[in-house]
This record gives C-alpha cells, sequence and structure tokens, in this order.
C-alpha cells in the first residue's frame, strides 16, 4: 500500500501518536532506542558520525478514553410453553411436575431442558429456584438444538419459546390452558407462562412469532361409511344421524375371544365427556375426511356385503358435526354407478359440503376443492389408487387416478389457481396392513416433490405409518373414523389428526387416538393408556420413516 494511502487508511491521530513516539526515542539513548523499538540504530563510529537528535515535540494532552460497555439486551414479556418429544403420549404437565423434575422425584422425565440464554427467565418465569449442578438440568445452545435433543432424548421436559415451537416437538398444557390447538387459548394475554427474556432472539428456523389468536387448525378423520352397520344404528336402531360424531371418551376394560373373523376384539366402556368429537370437528376451522360411499338420489341399503350407497340424509349429520370437506377419489365411489357419483357431488354441494377426487369427466374429478382457512387458501386434491376400472375419463363419470404425472400437474394447477396450500388426499395401499409399500412410498415423495405440502392417505382401515420427506409430513392412513368394522381391535380403532397452523407453517401435530362403539361412533381414548396399542401400531410402521 502506498504510504499516502496508509494516511488516508489510518488519519491524521495516527501521524501524530506516532510522532510522539519518536520524540520519545530520540530522547534515550541509543541503546534504549534499541531495546525499545526492536531493532538498534547506528552509533557513531568508524561508518560515521551519530545521527543527531530528533527535535522535540511536544505531545498532545491525552484525551479520557470512556470505558466501553457491554450493552444489555432489551428484555420482553415472550410466551414460554412445555415441550417434549413427540411421540409423547401425555397432553399436558403441571409445576409440581417441573419441581419433581428437578428434585428427581418424577417418575416420567429424569431433566429438565432449556435454552441456555433463556434460563434465567424462564426459571423466574416458573417459580422455582434454578439448579446449582448440571444433574438435572440441560442447557442447550440454540431452540434447534434443543428440539434435536429430544427426539434422543425422550425423558426429558422442556422448555421453548412459543416462537420456537415446531412440527417436531409435543407442545403440551399447562395444566388446562393450552396454546395450540382447536382448545388453545384465545390470545397470549390468556397464557400463564410468560417470561422475561432478551427481545433480540429470533425464532429458530425464521418462523414468524407465535400468537394463538393468529392461529388455525385443520381436523382430519379416516373412513367415512354410512351404510351397512352404520346405517343399521342410526336408522334402523333410532340412534339419529347425529350419533356418530356425538362420541366423547372411552376405555378399554378387557378383550374377548373371537369374532366371526377370528379376532379377540376389546369390551369397552365409555368414560363420559360426550360431544368431544363433535367439538373438536366444530371448533376446527377445517374438517376433512374420506367418504367411503356414494350417497345418490336412489340409494339401497346393504346389510353385507362391499357395495355401498348411502341415504343422502345421512349426510346431514357431517354437516352438523362441522366437517367441511370429504374426499371421493376411493374404490367405492362409483359402487351406485356414473349418475351416483353426479348426485352424490350434488347432495354434498346441498349441505355445504366441499369434495374433490371424482366427478362426471376426468377434468372434474381432477379438479382440487379450494376451501379458505385463517387467511389461507388451500387447496385438497383426492385420488384412488385401487378401483382403477372406477377411473373417470374425458367422457365417463368417475375416480381421479394418482399418478406422478397427474399430482404434478394438478398441484401446479392448483398453485396457479391461488392455492398457498396443497394437501394430497389419496386412497391407496393394503387393507388391514399399517406398512407402507414401496410403490406408494414413491407415489407419496412424488406428491411433495410435485409441492405438496402435506399427503394425508386413507383405506388400509388401520391407523397407519407416519412418515417425514423433505421436511414435510405423510400420513399413510388414519384408520377407520366412522365405520362398521367391530370385527377387530385395529379396525375398531384409528387416529384424528389435529394440526395447528400459522399462516402455511405447520406449528402442532396432535394424533388422537379412538375407537368406535355402537358400529359407528369414534370415541377418544387416553394416549397414555389404551390409546397407546394404536399408536405403537403407528410407531411400529413408521421405523425408518420418522426422525421424531
Amino acid at each position: 500500500m502506498k504510504r499516502a494511502s496508509l494516511a488516508g487508511a489510518f488519519g491524521a491521530g495516527a501521524i501524530a501518536i506516532a510522532l510522539a513516539f519518536g520524540a520519545v526515542l530520540g530522547a534515550l539513548p541509543a541503546s534504549e532506542v534499541g531495546r525499545i523499538s526492536g531493532s538498534p540504530l547506528p552509533s557513531a563510529g568508524p561508518a560515521g558520525p551519530a545521527l543527531p537528535p530528533a527535535p522535540a515535540v511536544k505531545p498532545s494532552p491525552a484525551q479520557p478514553v470512556a470505558p466501553t460497555a457491554t450493552p444489555t439486551p432489551a428484555l420482553a414479556d415472550v410466551a414460554i410453553v412445555p415441550v417434549v418429544h413427540f411421540r409423547t403420549r401425555v397432553d399436558s404437565t403441571t409445576l409440581a411436575e417441573v419441581r419433581s423434575v428437578l428434585d428427581g422425584t418424577s417418575g416420567r422425565y429424569d431433566a429438565l431442558e432449556v435454552v441456555g440464554a433463556d434460563a434465567d427467565g424462564v426459571f423466574a418465569a416458573l417459580g422455582v429456584s434454578r439448579p446449582a449442578g448440571p444433574r438435572r438440568l440441560v442447557l442447550a445452545p440454540d431452540a434447534v438444538t434443543l428440539a434435536t435433543d429430544l427426539a434422543t432424548n425422550r425423558k426429558r421436559l422442556a422448555f421453548l419459546r412459543a416462537a420456537d415451537v415446531d412440527e417436531s416437538v409435543r407442545a403440551l398444557a399447562w395444566g388446562r390452558d393450552a396454546l395450540f390447538g382447536v382448545d388453545r387459548v384465545a390470545g397470549l394475554a390468556e397464557w400463564p407462562l410468560m417470561a422475561r427474556l432478551p427481545a433480540s432472539a429470533a425464532p429458530a428456523g425464521g418462523a414468524a412469532a407465535y400468537d394463538p389468536a393468529a392461529a388455525w387448525t385443520l381436523i382430519a378423520g379416516g373412513d367415512i361409511m354410512l351404510d351397512r352397520g352404520v346405517a343399521k344404528t342410526v336408522k334402523v336402531d333410532g340412534k339419529g344421524v347425529d350419533f356418530p360424531f356425538d362420541g366423547g371418551t372411552a376405555r378399554i376394560t378387557g378383550r374377548v375371544c373371537c369374532s366371526a373373523f377370528g379376532w379377540r376384539v376389546p369390551k369397552t366402556a365409555r368414560t363420559g365427556n360426550a360431544g368431544a368429537v363433535r367439538a373438536l370437528l366444530e371448533g376446527a376451522d377445517l374438517a376433512i375426511a374420506n367418504f367411503e360411499n356414494p350417497a345418490p338420489n336412489r340409494f339401497r341399503w346393504h346389510t353385507s356385503g362391499t357395495v355401498f350407497s348411502a341415504d343422502p340424509k345421512l349426510i346431514d349429520g357431517l354437516r352438523n358435526a362441522g366437517i367441511d370437506y370429504v374426499g371421493l377419489g376411493n374404490n367405492h365411489i362409483r359402487d351406485a354407478g356414473a349418475a351416483g357419483i353426479v348426485q352424490t357431488i350434488e347432495n354434498l354441494e346441498k349441505r355445504g359440503i366441499a369434495s374433490s377426487g371424482a366427478g362426471a369427466t376426468l377434468a372434474d374429478a381432477r379438479r382440487p376443492a379450494m376451501l379458505e382457512a385463517g387467511g389461507v387458501e388451500i387447496a385438497v386434491l383426492s385420488y384412488d389408487t385401487i378401483a382403477k376400472y372406477y377411473a373417470a375419463s374425458a367422457t365417463r363419470a368417475g375416480s381421479a387416478q394418482l399418478t406422478a404425472a397427474a399430482v404434478r400437474d394438478d398441484v401446479a394447477a392448483a398453485r396457479k389457481a391461488g392455492a398457498d396450500l396443497v394437501i394430497v388426499f389419496p386412497h391407496w395401499g393394503v387393507e388391514y396392513d399399517a406398512t407402507p409399500f414401496a410403490g406408494q412410498q414413491r407415489l407419496a415423495r412424488a406428491a411433495i416433490d410435485a409441492g405438496a405440502d402435506m399427503v394425508i392417505g386413507n383405506h388400509a382401515h388401520w391407523a397407519a405409518a407416519m412418515e417425514e420427506y423433505e421436511g414435510k409430513p405423510i400420513w399413510y392412513a388414519l384408520g377407520n373414523f366412522v365405520f362398521d368394522q367391530v370385527w377387530s381391535e385395529p379396525t375398531m380403532e384409528g387416529m384424528t389428526l389435529e394440526l395447528t397452523f400459522v399462516g402455511t407453517d405447520l406449528r402442532q401435530i396432535r394424533m388422537r387416538p379412538h375407537i368406535i362403539l355402537d358400529r359407528a361412533q369414534p370415541n377418544f381414548m387416553d394416549p397414555d393408556a389404551d390409546g397407546k396399542i394404536v399408536m405403537n401400531q403407528v410407531w411400529s410402521a413408521s421405523k425408518g420413516l420418522l426422525d421424531w
């Protein structure tokens, strides 16, 4: 660098300091100058006379330098949430349980984990003393690390900022108050866990701040069939069209042998909370399910067999329960012929229920249902892979068939039509098998590769595996929702999805196990008791597919 450039870079102040230093050196003996400067100057001798002393330069008076203070980050009231690993079977925690974790008496958790920078604020908000040692306390460097830790250390209870909670962890209620889901508090003013934390910390992964008032929820159920045993319960036994959705909670009291198919079947008892299923459906911003039969104007009640048609009047039960959409892409939708498909769609529309997956032509069958929730435009694309003989064509009523090419084009068309969120809703797989086969998995991944945000499948009549692919969830089957297959435990049990979003961001997943009573009515089970049977079935089938 040129000398002029150095002066410009460091400024006149640096030059003045250099001159003053030179004056000091000039006043010292040469030997001392060499010691200080690191290189000796020439002295008098054969080489020549000694250098004259440098002219004295009066140094500028020293300016006081203010000490550099580390800025204190601004604090803000931030919502914090108890979280555990995704597969936990409990729904809530309490202050008493937090204390038991810290004193080593908890039978469920062996440590508490928090982000290190937030620890003091979290403990202050909880009103408990911070442990002096690390035995019961784990400090994570950030929220992402904490979430990863929970996936492998499943006996930890943790606390995260609400904005850092995503679908890979399970957010718990604090006592009876929940921050996510249909029953969440109305706003942050009602949430009891607010901590004074540094305001500068950004949410993990660039997520938006979380406010329950701005969130929206989606409930997804499995297979609904309104013929055969369901029709008998509702019509012949006089339970009424609303009965299938009036379920509460139930437990298994034993098992007996055997059904006509040779299965041990559960004995059950209702445990109250009548209407809990209806409340969940009605409380959701969007509720969807698979409609496993046509409902034509000229229907026939089938007492047995696998050809279905439902009385259109029974659709009133879906409408009254708050179901907004049903998928028609399945292997029974053409059981009442071409007219049955067209009339089913009309009978659903009369009751304000949207549908997709079948139509008078192939173009109609592949057209998405466009729905709105939380200010988000949602497209649902329904397909079948089972009954190819029911496929629609340009001139034939039928179902949309799922192929990688079809889903690629249909997702693109849905986006062009204004969809912010795309759900693919296929009918596929093998009945009574919870594990997806390779071709099914390829189709699921093709849907995500095409730009879908999630895949929610059905047809197995069992709750089946869950997968995460490219950061997007896939459910291969939810099992039966309203169905009469009470001849085995796996066909009586299923799961109801409860999803919480902020905009298009999925923030929480809750999988609620249920059991069907009276051949028609789902009732929720305690996931930490009888419900763990069906949930363990899901986790076993998900081996190698889900890291959470």
